[in-house]
């Protein structure tokens, strides 16, 4: 009896688990369906790319910029064990690149704008905004969905590149201007170690899937969530966890497929 209502939870658990993973699929493929139309009115993508970049820049910029330093540091303290401390350049060039960058700011994303895409796609929903739209012949996924999922597509490579750039910028007041490494070292070393393809166009790739991964789960957990403040408020506990494991599991994959050679 007891085994038979074990196994009937799990069986629960398996099916509601397949309803969720297939209705979100079809959202998304729904969404990009409506994505054409929606390109008619270019102002939508522009104005949301406005609040989730621009409001995210500044933590992106100084977390950027300790995160060089504290890599510049480190490394500095590594490579001198070896004698090669003129390589810190290449290590914080490639360190931020290939994973600092585009992982760090995918994660600082998802906290800080995704869980405002979930809690403004929420509350629309609970002041019944979405089901009026829905009565005007308005369908909520082109007109709200559609342009913020595009603007955390476009944010999310622009932040992660920005990240790096200031990062390196950190690297170098550490390891030139505190530390005392050689400034021509630092600079060439770097530039002959980083590969234009294979490192900074591959990070890029990474923060593109971190940026369709991050924005489609913000803008589900949202749309899908109870009109109510207690779910409302889990859904974007859940926007931050599930983003989180997913930059992470994303990234192993992305790695062993990008860098395995």
């Amino acid at each position: 009896m007891i085994a038979r209502r074990v196994l009937a939870g799990v069986g629960n658990t398996v099916r509601d688990y397949v309803e969720s993973v297939g209705y979100a699929t079809r959202t998304f493929f729904t969404m990009l369906g409506l994505s054409p139309g929606m390109m008619r009115r270019p102002h939508l993508v522009v104005e949301q790319l406005h609040f989730i970049g621009n409001y995210s820049l500044l933590i992106i910029t100084l977390s950027g910029l300790f995160v060089g330093m504290v890599l510049g540091l480190q490394g500095y303290y590594t490579l001198n064990k070896y004698g090669a401390s003129e390589s810190l350049g290449l290590l914080v060039a490639l360190g931020l690149t290939r994973e600092l960058g585009p992982v760090i700011t995918g994660l600082l994303f998802a906290g800080r704008a995704g869980t405002s895409l979930t809690a403004e796609i929420g509350l629309m929903k609970a002041g019944e905004q979405l089901s009026a739209m829905e009565m005007m012949a308005v369908n909520p996924i082109q007109r709200v969905l559609a342009p913020r999922f595009w603007a955390g597509v476009i944010a999310v490579p622009l932040l992660a590149s920005i990240f790096s750039a200031v990062g390196i910028l950190g690297g170098y007041l550490v390891g030139v201007g505190l530390i005392g490494v050689d400034a021509g070292a630092f600079w060439s070393q770097m530039q002959a170690g980083v590969d234009l393809w294979k490192d900074v166009f591959n990070g890029f790739v990474k923060s593109v899937v971190f940026g369709v991964a991050i924005t489609f789960i913000a803008l589900y957990q949202g749309y899908e969530t109870r009109p109510t403040p207690e779910d409302v408020a889990g859904a974007t506990t859940r926007t931050v966890v599930v983003s989180s494991l997913m930059i992470w599991w994303l990234d192993f994959m992305l790695t062993a497929l990008m860098f395995s050679k």
